[in-house]
Order: structure tokens, then C-alpha cells, then sequence
């Protein structure tokens, strides 16, 4: 016991202590001539790397009728180069004893691949390689594209949580393209060919638009000599289109939706706000939503939501509130509520409405959010313990219009976030002026059987 108990105030210890004192990542970062960024987040605990390709262009940079060509081009780019045979890329890795995989969202597409250190050379061999030399042929094209219909069909159609979900999200942005799905309609996944991908690809796959972020077992000189061969030789982009998307008009009203499907298994009432995203030199009121979606909606046990409508009235199975700050444009904050059994979604939403109404007359307790800014902190620690992680955030902030300062300062600006900045962005957030977006996930009414007279 005496060992458990002095382990926990070590712990403690270590969270309690500012979080400027303690996340320090080994980051240097260099732009090669060709206008490619580097960031090398050296971390020698073990000897491994992460190298991690990431463009700025995802679903939100699509042209207008293209939905899904940002992800259709990812899996494309598994395909042959003029040095690599269809499929090769990803043989090559395994057979270094590596891994390596892609994602798309709507302001990036990422490639990586983790090996072991002494193999980085021959991944950024590989990876520049498919920036600027990608061979495909229709067969490629075709096959590839039947492979992502088939991803949409089940991840997508045949979920009605994931149906509900891409609607709610077109009723959100009345003209930004974040309303569009990052697979695509299925109506233009159809019809997608090979000169929407090659120009997709030449448009945007260019060192000058891309930024390399390498993690783990490195020394930057020899990061930096490798970007230099392999990377640096490879012409940029001339006259890139700067990253301008139609901006949302002022939402002056409310839209509500509902959708039935049969195999919905849990009803549940869910709401959105547009809200500001994190901003470089300025992530302030990101970081106050951040930690007001603590508060409100985190741990069911100790947040206000969960306390008021799962504990005290057992009005709710489950409560929770969201936010993500990382996006070149204005996010969403959201709050939902899944009912007790017996609770229709109208009487669910309306105590919804009554908790939240009661958070900005109560405020925030103060013993809450010590807590959570103690998990905060020490969620950002053991953080570091992940290059794969590391390289993760340093990209997605990167391609989403931050700086690397603006990473490093983050733990300490979520860490001086007060009540009263808290209780001020939730004011702004539920004001009247903010419209918001309202669904319903249930299943339809029963048919009632015709009475026979």
C-alpha cells in the first residue's frame, strides 16, 4: 500500500507541475529550396521512425462535382510509379519490418510509414518517388474506385449513425465545403476517372505544398541531407493556388432534422454549434471550448451534463459534449443525449436544453476543472511517448494553418484557461445568435394495423 500510495504522488507530482516546464519536444525545423517543410522531432528512446508525408489539399479543396477525389487519389497512390510496380510501396515496407498506411480529411492527406530507423533513407526514397512520378493505368483507376465504392457502402450506407452524420453535417455549412463528406456523395464516387485524379494530383501533390515530418530515432543534419536528396530535386509547383474557401454566410436560422431507419439500435438527440477553430498566434478561445467541452460533457461521472441528466435524474444513459480546434476554418461544438428508456427524443431535448441552461446560471466547479486540467496535463505527457503520435499532431496542425510554436504553446494556454473564460464561451456559443443544428437518430413509428369494422 505504501508503495501505490507514494507511485500516486510521484504522479502527482509530475501533473501538478507547469506544463511549460514540461512538454518540451526535440523539434527542429528547415524549408529546402523547393519550398518543402521539414520538422524533425528527434526522440532516441528507441530505434525507430515515423516519416510522415502530408499534403495541404483534402475534401475540402476538391473542385465542385468531385466529391471524394482527395481519398480516391489516396488509395491511388499505392498504385506504380516509373520505379515501383503496382502495390510494391507497401511490399517493400513489410519486408523492413515496417508498417505504413494513409488518411484523408477535409484540410489534409497524410502517407506514413514506421520502420526501423536505419531504414528512413529507403522510405524517402519511395515516398518522393510518388510525389511527382505516379503511373497508373485505367485498369488501376477502375479497380480502385469500385474498392472505395465498396468502402462507403460499408462504412457509410450500410451505418445509419454514419448516414446521420454526413446529413447533419450538410445542414451545418450553408456554403463551406466541409459540408461534403471526405469519401464523397456516392452519385460523384461513381463517375470519378482518371484525368479528375491526375489533376487533382498535379495541381497539388508538390514539395512546395507538402510538409515532411520525420519522428523518433534521427539526428536533423541527417534528416535534413536525406531531405536533400531525395526530396530536394523534385521541381515545385509554380503559381500554387493559395487555400481560399467560400466563407459561410451568417446562419440566421435554426435547422432541424430527423432521421428513421429501422436498424437504429439506440435513439439519441444531438446538437451543433459552428464554432472557431485554433488560430495561429490566437488559440485562446479554442483552448476555453476545448475545455468547456470537459466540463460540460466529458466524464459522465463528473461532468455537468452527466451529473444532472445521468446521476441526479436518471433522465439519460449517456451525455457528452465534443470539440475539435484543429481545422483551417470554423469547427463545430456539440452536445448530445442519449434518453433513458421511456423518454421520447422532444422530452430528451428539452432537458437537454434545461441542463445547459442551468450550467451558464451555475457556472463551473472549480474542483472540476482542477481535475481536468490535471488529465489534461498528463494526457499531454504520456503523449509524448508516442512518436507516431507526435508526428501525428505536428502534421494536422501544420496543414491546418498552425505554426510549430503554436503546438509547443498549447499545453500552456489550455493550462491558464479560467472559469470565467469557460462561462464566457459558452455564453457566445449558446447565445441566440448562434444558430445551431439539431437532430434526431431513431427509429420509425410503428405501422399502426388497420382497424376492420
Amino acid at each position: 500500500m505504501r508503495l501505490i500510495l507514494a507511485a500516486i504522488a510521484v504522479v502527482c507530482s509530475v501533473v501538478s507541475l507547469n506544463a511549460d516546464t514540461l512538454i518540451k519536444d526535440n523539434v527542429t525545423s528547415f524549408e529546402l529550396d523547393n519550398g518543402l517543410e521539414v520538422v524533425v522531432i528527434q526522440d532516441t528512446r528507441a530505434p525507430v521512425v515515423v516519416h510522415m508525408l502530408w499534403y495541404r489539399a483534402g475534401a475540402a479543396d476538391e473542385p465542385p462535382g468531385k466529391s471524394g477525389i482527395a481519398h480516391f487519389l489516396e488509395h491511388l497512390l499505392f498504385k506504380g510509379t516509373d520505379d515501383m510496380a503496382a502495390g510494391e510501396f507497401s511490399q517493400v515496407v513489410a519486408a523492413n519490418g515496417g508498417s505504413d498506411n494513409a488518411f484523408t480529411s477535409w484540410d489534409y492527406t497524410a502517407y506514413f510509414q514506421r520502420v526501423a530507423s536505419d531504414r528512413l533513407e529507403l522510405m524517402m526514397k519511395m515516398e518522393s518517388d510518388r510525389m511527382r512520378d505516379l503511373q497508373l493505368t485505367q485498369e488501376d483507376v477502375l479497380t480502385e474506385r469500385n474498392v472505395v465504392i465498396e468502402e462507403r457502402n460499408q462504412r457509410t450506407e450500410n451505418d445509419p449513425g454514419a448516414l446521420f452524420s454526413e446529413q447533419r453535417r450538410a445542414a451545418q455549412y450553408l456554403n463551406h465545403p466541409y459540408a461534403v463528406p471526405i469519401i464523397g456523395w456516392m452519385h460523384e464516387i461513381e463517375q470519378l476517372n482518371m484525368d479528375d485524379a491526375m489533376a487533382f494530383y498535379r495541381r497539388f501533390y508538390a514539395p512546395n505544398n507538402a510538409v515532411l515530418v520525420v519522428a523518433g530515432d534521427v539526428e536533423p543534419e541527417a534528416v535534413k541531407t536525406l531531405a536533400q536528396t531525395y526530396y530536394g530535386v523534385l521541381e515545385p509547383t509554380e503559381n500554387l493556388p493559395e487555400r481560399a474557401r467560400p466563407a459561410e454566410p451568417p446562419q440566421l436560422s435554426e435547422r432541424r432534422l430527423v432521421l428513421e431507419d429501422p436498424r437504429v439500435a439506440q435513439p439519441y438527440v444531438i446538437r451543433t454549434y459552428l464554432a472557431p477553430e485554433r488560430d495561429a498566434g490566437a488559440q485562446e478561445d479554442a483552448a476555453a471550448l476545448r475545455i468547456l467541452s470537459e466540463v460540460l460533457g466529458g466524464d459522465g461521472a463528473s461532468s455537468y451534463l452527466g451529473r444532472k441528466l445521468q446521476f441526479e435524474n436518471s433522465d439519460a444513459v449517456y451525455t457528452g459534449a465534443f470539440y475539435s480546434g484543429t481545422s483551417l476554418d470554423d469547427t463545430t461544438f456539440g452536445v448530445v443525449m442519449v434518453p433513458a428508456p421511456g423518454i421520447s427524443l422532444p422530452d430528451a431535448e428539452e432537458k437537454l436544453d434545461a441542463a445547459i441552461h442551468g450550467f451558464l446560471q451555475d457556472g463551473v466547479d472549480s474542483d472540476v476543472l482542477d481535475r481536468i486540467k490535471t488529465q489534461i496535463r498528463a494526457s499531454e505527457i504520456y503523449a509524448r511517448d508516442d512518436v507516431n503520435g507526435l508526428a501525428n499532431t505536428y502534421g494536422q496542425a501544420l496543414t491546418s494553418g498552425l505554426t510549430i510554436q503554436d503546438v509547443q504553446d498549447w499545453p500552456a494556454i489550455l493550462d491558464a484557461v479560467t472559469e470565467d473564460d469557460i462561462m464566457a464561451a459558452a455564453r457566445s456559443l449558446f447565445s441566440d445568435r448562434n444558430k445551431a443544428v439539431t437532430g434526431y437518430l431513431t427509429k420509425p413509428e410503428p405501422e399502426q394495423a388497420e382497424v376492420v369494422q
